[in-house]
């Protein structure tokens, strides 16, 4: 699952792999993009992250979610029942920091479930635009 899809930088090299991927991007505009590059290669949702229905089954998120859903999308991934297996999300920073703590925000109830820990940062020229701030990979993966 790619939540924040935006034009598919990261849905592209998911279809490439052979991964099933379901692209989630809340733009009409860009979700009907998306749906025109990768025709039945990925499923497009339009919706807002922050409302996203999870899977019933296990999954995977790879995402670059919209910064000011940061904390909507992380508690929806780590609510009790979730079916994540594993994420590699690219947040800011200081949220990323923030939530591969002990101090996160219902680190107790998920931590018993989920492990979470910093990956790479990743440089501004990454994006399009770059960001005016430094970001992180978070990496979660089911204990």
């Amino acid at each position: 699952m790619d939540v924040g899809a935006g034009l598919g930088a990261l849905t592209a090299p998911l279809v490439a792999s052979g991964a099933h991927v379901v692209a989630v991007e809340a733009h009409a505009a860009r979700a009907q993009a998306l749906r025109a590059r990768f025709g039945g290669a990925a499923i497009v949702v339009q919706a807002d992250a922050a409302d996203l229905r999870l899977p019933r089954h296990p999954y995977h998120v790879i995402a670059n979610p919209p910064f000011a859903l940061t904390t909507a999308v992380l508690r929806r991934l780590l609510q009790p029942g979730s079916r994540l297996e594993s994420a590699r999300l690219v947040l800011q920073h200081q949220a990323a920091v923030r939530w591969a703590s002990p101090l996160a925000p219902g680190y107790a109830r998920w931590s018993r479930t989920f492990l979470v820990g910093l990956g790479w940062e990743v440089p501004p020229r990454a994006f399009r635009p770059p960001p005016r701030v430094r970001c992180r990979v978070l990496v979660i993966r089911r204990r």
